[in-house]
């Protein structure tokens, strides 16, 4: 009897101290890592804005890089292609290479984003069949394709609680070089990925009728 109730004590010790090594490296990891503030999907659309002024404070891990990015997998294209490529800058080194090769402006507005990312596609794909171009827009397929990727990633963003700046002001040649990219991909866009500073402002859109026609 006595025996059975020393082991059922040091059972229940043993739980405890699991417990508590468990909050504490949740604790520790809360410590260490910036809180990431989860927008409802319904609030995505109306939340997602240009960032142009980041949190330096605050950083963005590989891991939710690379879930981020997965999610982004998911976006549609022609005849399912999927001829978007992405290089990631996280590394100093890197991050200020890419800030040096979209213009003043631009590097400015993205002085305290953690993540630079190069948006690409391969020519070649989209709008093709057989090797065989399949009406007029021929790679502006790739592009779309890319434009559709492109969108995921700052909505996937905005729910992540991360915001992004999407850039056309670039040095392509200068990018490619930097990241090796291959000659049979355009280079399109680069996009910075962080933390909003402050809230931007709401920008006006064009009146509904004049960019929706029924029939």
């Amino acid at each position: 009897m006595k025996k059975n109730l020393l082991i059922g004590i040091l059972a229940a010790l043993l739980i405890c101290i699991c417990c508590f090594c468990v909050l504490t490296r949740i604790s520790q990891k809360n410590e260490t890592e910036p809180e990431r503030a989860s927008v409802a999907f319904e609030d995505v659309l109306t939340t997602r804005r240009s960032v142009r002024s980041y949190d330096a404070t605050k950083k963005i891990s590989e891991a939710e890089v690379r879930e981020l990015l997965t999610a982004v997998q998911e976006a549609p294209s022609w005849a399912n292609q999927q001829p978007t490529k992405y290089y990631v800058a996280m590394s100093e080194e890197k991050v200020a290479a890419v800030q040096e090769l979209v213009g003043p402006n631009n590097k400015k507005n993205i002085a305290g984003a953690p993540v630079l990312i190069v948006s690409t596609y391969e020519k070649g794909k989209s709008g093709f069949f057989q090797d065989k171009q399949t009406n007029e827009i021929g790679d502006g397929w790739g592009a779309y394709d890319n434009g559709l990727s492109n969108c995921y990633l700052i909505l996937q963003a905005r729910a992540m609680g991360f915001d992004t700046l999407i850039m056309g002001m670039r040095d392509a040649d200068a990018l490619r070089t930097l990241f090796d990219i291959p000659g049979n991909e355009e280079v399109m866009a680069v996009i910075s990925l962080g933390y909003r500073a402050d809230e931007p402002r709401t920008p006006q859109h064009r009146p509904f009728d004049e960019v929706v026609k029924f029939f």
